[in-house]
């Protein structure tokens, strides 16, 4: 998961698509920054990862726009403020669903390791590829969870379940197909000599075979 996200395009007015994002959960239901930043490590930090200060600064901008207001409450003795969509935010919310998505972008720390394992030596780049195989293990399970949750019989919004549907399985097969890469990259630097020496394995073949798949 990305820990820097990259700048964000300008929307319309000038605003964020985490903007958007923060007022697409605002839709749902009225939250408190904390909630809000939890929900959105709960379940948007799996496609939408967002550094913590800025999940904390953004309600406060959609409030300056007029797209939410911000209530002061009290829990017992703690002050909190509460988040609520207004009417020109969820037609704001509305419009920008209209707009064409930024490219996708993605950030994988461990993969750069893997581009640049000559540099070091292939017991390096073996450990490198088994953390690779085991977090995409690790992350399916953690989806394996979230999806159970779902479908309990309390879960919050069970009428949304169809869009999340869509969303988990994109997620659950990109971790299967990490994991299948990393076992397969495994078996392969299994019979090279150095992480810069590859002996005789068909590299070769094995670029000339994805060109092929590639091309459809």
């Amino acid at each position: 998961m990305p820990t820097v996200p990259p700048p964000e395009p300008s929307r319309q007015g000038g605003r964020s698509a985490t903007a958007f994002a923060l007022l697409g959960l605002l839709s749902l239901r009225p939250w408190t920054t904390y909630e809000l930043a939890r929900q959105v490590r709960r379940s948007l930090n799996w496609f939408w990862p967002r550094a913590e200060r800025q999940l904390y600064d953004e309600p406060k901008r959609l409030v300056a726009g007029g797209l939410a207001t911000a209530a002061k409450e009290h829990t017992g003795m703690r002050p909190r403020t509460v988040y609520k969509i207004t009417p020109l935010g969820r037609h704001a919310l509305k419009r920008w669903l209209d707009e064409p998505a930024a490219a996708r972008t993605s950030e994988f720390e461990a993969m750069l390791k893997v581009f640049f394992a000559d540099a070091g030596s292939l017991a390096q780049l073996v450990t490198t590829l088994s953390a690779i195989q085991h977090e995409a293990t690790d992350r399916l399970a953690e989806l394996a969870v979230l999806t159970g949750q779902a479908l309990a019989a309390d879960a919050p919004f069970p009428k949304r379940l169809h869009l999340g549907a869509l969303t988990v399985r994109l997620h659950v097969e990109q971790e299967e197909a990490i994991a299948r890469w990393a076992g397969w990259a495994l078996d392969q630097v299994s019979g090279w000599k150095a992480a810069d020496d590859p002996g005789a394995w068909d590299y070769q073949g094995v670029l000339r075979d994805l060109a092929t798949r590639a091309s459809g």
